[in-house]
């Protein structure tokens, strides 16, 4: 035990002697761990919004803008009559419009106030939405519906950004991680060059390889521990300033950071400590093959 804290404070002070190559590692693992947060934090409020879209039984009819309110009325009675159709609620255009109003901002809805561009509405609950398809195409034949809102469209697309940004993230991602390492690997390398004849010695009198690697792999697993660290800051600050930009534009109730937060710190851990670690092991595979006159160079 006596001897592990030694090779482990041996590792810390290997972090303060080559500080500018460490902070160039921080730098960039923490660039790779905060765009991959970013990317799964984005995935996870998608898939709660595109199963919630999903599992809703309720979509919003549109009745033509040349319909009266009296006229509407009827129609709803028409729309009540479809099978499969539980219900439907008359919501004015109105309503609707006061309801944007409060959502977005009252400046952007008073310039056009006396010239409602909205519809009037009816919103539809459905008793199966196995039969969602049939439903709709009922609804659309009664005289005076004009379109109809298409949940199911909207989770489509919804899912199809998600996996875009996915998928370019994976290739950031991979790309960052490669610089991750490469960079972690110079830096072990830059510290283990300045340690040469003490390596030589070591390896002289019989210093076991496990022995000699120890505080270069505490080295580069305290870049990736500081590097999680940084990320976890850097990912809440980033998640509730974007999150809060998106809600004030658009009704949208997003996952609380409290309840992932801790599977993200955890998450960057082990993703910085792993590439830490792996770094650190390629870099110092070249000296432990030497023996010792050979690692100066003699």
């Amino acid at each position: 035990m006596k001897g592990f804290g030694y090779l482990a404070k041996e590792g810390l002070k290997n972090v303060w002697s080559n500080r500018i190559m460490s902070i160039a590692s921080v730098c960039v693992l923490v660039s790779c761990l905060v765009l991959t947060g970013a990317a799964a934090l984005f995935s996870i409020n998608v898939a709660q919004v595109v199963e919630s879209v999903g599992d809703s039984n309720e979509t919003t009819v549109y009745i033509k803008s040349d319909v009266s309110q009296l006229e509407a009325v009827y129609i709803g009675k028409d729309i009540e009559k479809v099978s499969n159709v539980s219900s439907a609620t008359f919501y004015s255009k109105d309503e609707a419009f006061k309801k944007y109003k409060e959502d977005l901002g009252e400046e952007l809805f008073n310039k056009i106030e006396d010239r409602n561009p909205l519809p009037d509405a009816f919103i539809v609950v459905m008793d199966d939405l196995s039969q969602y398809d049939e439903t709709v195409a009922d609804i659309l034949k009664i005289d005076g519906v004009d379109s109809i809102n298409d949940h199911r469209e909207l989770a489509k697309k919804l899912t199809d950004i998600s996996n875009l940004v996915n998928i370019i993230c994976v290739g950031v991602v991979a790309a960052l991680m490669i610089i991750s390492i490469f960079i972690i690997a110079n830096t072990i390398r830059a510290t283990m060059y300045s340690r040469r004849f003490e390596i030589s010695i070591m390896k002289s009198v019989g210093a076991t390889n496990s022995f000699v690697r120890m505080p270069f792999l505490v080295e580069g697993m305290v870049i990736g521990l500081i590097s999680a660290a940084v990320s976890t800051g850097g990912i809440a600050l980033l998640y509730e300033a974007v999150m809060s930009a998106i809600t004030s534009m658009i009704p949208f109730t997003f996952i609380p950071l409290s309840n992932v937060i801790l599977y993200v710190a955890v998450a960057f851990v082990i993703a910085g400590v792993v590439i830490g670690f792996f770094g650190s092991f390629i870099s110092i595979r070249k000296y432990l093959k030497k023996e010792g006159n050979e690692i100066l160079g003699w």
